[in-house]
């Protein structure tokens, strides 16, 4: 169970897990063992799993996002299990999920332009069997993006 220190110190760490336990512990009035400690708690029950650093896709010619619905054929386990092997090969698909609705799964996919996305889905996304149908959806804008959760 998390306490309201804890949730305070995976706020602050969400916002910039680069800052110190020194840091740390001047804003959670604790000691930087405290904050150490609390940490190496939080890693260790997993309620932490990783610390990444987040890319400007700009930077590295990768901001045309395309969130890509795609319905399978049927719903057999060979041929979710077929497809969901193959979607985690593509590095072009940052995340995949399964949903409900109207189509089976919706990809988040990061390429350079259209024509790179047209590359993409027809030597790549198109070749994995089992695939229905598919609709693409081209983002105009970023209104919001985060990746913190708040506790």
């Amino acid at each position: 169970m998390l306490d309201s220190t804890d949730k305070k110190l995976i706020n602050l760490l969400q916002r910039d897990s680069k800052q110190t336990t020194k840091q740390l512990s001047l804003q959670l009035n604790l000691s930087v063992t405290a904050v150490y400690e609390r940490i190496k708690k939080l890693e260790h029950q997993k309620v932490i799993e990783k610390y990444v650093a987040i890319i400007n896709k700009n930077k590295i010619e990768k901001s045309f996002l395309v969130f890509c619905h795609v319905k399978l054929i049927q719903h057999s386990k060979e041929y979710v299990t077929t497809f969901e092997r193959e979607i985690l090969k593509l590095e072009e698909v940052s995340e995949c999920f399964h949903v409900s609705g109207d189509y089976d799964y919706i990809l988040k996919i990061y390429v350079k332009d259209m024509e790179e996305y047209r590359s993409f889905m027809v030597t790549k996304l198109t070749a994995i069997k089992y695939i229905g149908s598919t609709h693409s959806t081209f983002a105009i804008e970023q209104v919001k993006n985060t990746t913190a959760i708040r506790v």
